[in-house]
């Protein structure tokens, strides 16, 4: 009966694809179980804390376990790899988890995990006394509208003190510089009586380099600002893994 047991287990467990018997085990990765108890992700996090960890290991522990061969912290590695890192990640999220394989739970806690950093990210900035930071704001930026393959446009609208009133994505999907129009992201500044904007769009190619068109478009945009008694203060383009451009610093207008 005992050994009937140990058959299904091993069954089950070649089925799931977590302990294939035909991997060499000279060239399969080391797994967790089987490093010391001082050198595995979990115990050198509560020892000398989570920056003493790589991205790949961070990943690991909340993915638990590995599966096909690998531990968690190589199918955290590959994880990262196919998505350019964690920026990545959160822009690829749904599409890199399907295509890793994970099972419901592991999807589960990962998008959670990212969930949270959206929000504590959302939480920072409002209690910035100015938003003169352009890094700050486009680590946030990249975070909450960053979609992999679309572009959004939108805007934080500011008080006089250049702090956080409202923030709006005013367009998402394929756009043409020339058929927007200024109207739409002026209109919600005025209802919000705002005193300054700071206009941000995503590049889906990854490149933050401004096209013509955005520098003509950022130029359109400044003078209706003008008009209506707005302040244009940054346009951030937003390109994949972090990666962005301020028209201001550059000197785009």
């Amino acid at each position: 009966m005992k050994g009937g047991l140990i058959v299904f287990r091993l069954f089950l467990r070649r089925r799931n694809g977590c302990d294939r018997m035909d991997v060499d085990p000279a060239a399969k990765p080391q797994m967790i179980c089987d490093m010391k108890m001082d050198e595995r992700p979990r115990e050198r996090l509560l020892a000398h804390g989570p920056q003493s960890l790589s991205e790949s290991e961070l990943l690991g522990i909340l993915l638990r376990s590995g599966c096909r061969g690998r531990s968690a912290v190589e199918l955290a590695r590959e994880m990262l790899d196919q998505s350019g890192g964690l920026a990545g990640l959160a822009e690829r999220q749904t599409r890199v988890l399907h295509a890793t394989g994970l099972g419901p739970a592991k999807r589960a806690t990962v998008l959670a995990a990212v969930e949270i950093g959206r929000r504590l990210a959302r939480a920072e900035i409002p209690k910035r006394h100015q938003l003169d930071r352009p890094g700050a704001v486009a680590r946030y930026l990249s975070l909450c509208h960053v979609v992999a393959g679309q572009e959004v446009m939108g805007a934080l609208y500011l008080d006089a003190r250049h702090r956080l009133m409202h923030e709006q994505e005013v367009f998402r999907g394929t756009l043409s510089r020339a058929a927007v129009e200024p109207r739409a992201l002026l209109k919600v500044g005025l209802n919000r009586d705002a005193a300054a904007m700071i206009l941000f769009h995503t590049h889906p190619s990854g490149d933050p380099s401004p096209s013509v068109e955005d520098l003509a478009f950022t130029r359109r945009v400044d003078a209706a600002c003008d008009v209506v008694g707005l302040r244009l203060v940054d346009h951030l383009i937003l390109g994949n893994g972090g990666r962005w451009l301020s028209l201001r610093q550059r000197g785009g207008w």
